[in-house]
């Protein structure tokens, strides 16, 4: 790609981080390090938000190449060559709404890696002074978590960049999606850090026991809401999500005629088989069924982790939170399936899972922040 496109990226990536910049530096928070963390938070749910408004309208390949649009810079640049492959094709992989659709995400999530090069940027530079005997260092700007932060984002653009080489490979695209609900999750882990420094939490009166019971709970749940996420995203990419269009039954039948082989083999191209012929429906059914059935431990263990959250008086907020978002989840489950997968009800459901993971990344440090001081 051109150094001039190139430039006029990262020129739009700065202006994009600007507004979030400037809402930083003039709040009159006591930390505008905090602050960044988790404006930085926000910015990232809204990233994961737009992400599957994105893949739903299948705008993942708007612009076929990366990280521009036909080699440069946005849409309006390559206004003709968008026109010319959607005169060719009117309903393919690119159009102008595709392109833009697709060009937005990719700017949105170079500003946030903008915000978090600032936030490495701070702590390493308060390192070096408290190095240098100038002070200004101090257990919040550990630039370890910054720098996790930074490789992390990273890496998640590294799979964002083969999403569209490798058009659209389910695994591909899956993992996309985990890196950005593991990014949400450790920037929620160093925002609630960052509170600490700010606000310390009131340690709990409750015996160690019924802490560390907790604890293991909250962890199971972060684990079982992964497993989850993955197979929601593996349905979502390989556009399974009609594959039963009814509940509990799918296809008439409590158990349907299913190809797991195929339908969990992981290295294949989009809707075709490792042996490049076509997905049988029977492999969507699979990957549709093994989602909609394991919701059900979902709620279980996450069900038993708020109610032991509930039992904590500092974590009761956490706990109605997690139920009402499973609830809200449940809903937009089966109307997706009832409503022929509208749109909206199909993002809200991303937004669901993502809330969950916020949730629990919160409850998980909390917990473990309370069995430490409960042995202290």
């Amino acid at each position: 790609m051109h150094h001039v496109t190139l430039a006029q990226m990262a020129i739009t990536a700065l202006m994009v981080a600007l507004l979030p910049l400037s809402m930083v530096w003039i709040s009159k928070d006591v930390s505008k390090y905090r602050k960044l963390v988790w404006v930085s938070v926000f910015l990232t749910f809204d990233l994961i938000v737009f992400g599957a408004f994105t893949r739903l309208t299948d705008s993942g390949l708007g612009c076929p190449d990366w990280p521009g649009c036909y080699g440069l810079a946005n849409p309006f640049l390559a206004h003709e060559e968008i026109r010319a492959a959607e005169s060719l094709m009117p309903n393919g992989p690119v159009t102008m709404f595709k392109a833009w659709v697709e060009m937005i995400h990719r700017y949105l999530a170079m500003g946030i890696g903008v915000l978090i090069v600032a936030m490495m940027a701070v702590a390493w530079l308060r390192w070096r002074d408290s190095r240098k005997g100038l002070g200004g260092y101090g257990a919040g700007f550990a630039p370890g978590y910054p720098t996790l932060l930074f490789f992390f984002i990273c890496l998640q653009g590294a799979f964002g960049a083969w999403t569209v080489t490798l058009k659209l490979q389910p695994v591909i695209v899956t993992i996309h999606l985990l890196l950005g609900m593991g990014l949400l999750a450790v920037l929620a882990w160093f925002g609630a850090r960052q509170d600490q420094y700010v606000a310390p939490l009131p340690r709990s009166d409750a015996p160690a026991t019924a802490i560390r019971r907790l604890r293991r709970l909250a962890a199971l749940s972060a684990l079982v809401l992964l497993v989850q996420i993955a197979l929601g995203g593996w349905v979502s990419t390989n556009y399974a999500t009609l594959a039963c269009n009814e509940f509990p039954l799918c296809q008439g039948k409590l158990v349907p005629e299913m190809d797991f082989e195929h339908g969990f083999h992981l290295w294949r191209e989009l809707g075709k088989t490792a042996a490049g012929h076509y997905l049988p429906f029977s492999a969507l059914t699979a990957i549709h069924w093994v989602h909609r059935n394991f919701a059900a431990v979902v709620v279980l263990v996450l069900g038993l982790t708020a109610a032991a959250a509930w039992r904590h008086a500092g974590l009761r907020g956490l706990a109605r939170g997690i139920v009402a978002v499973l609830i809200l989840q449940a809903f937009t489950g089966l109307a997706t399936i009832y409503l022929n997968y509208p749109l909206a009800i199909a993002v809200l459901h991303n937004a669901g899972a993502a809330l969950l993971v916020l949730l629990l990344t919160m409850l998980n440090y909390r917990a473990k922040f309370q069995f430490d001081t409960a042995l202290r």
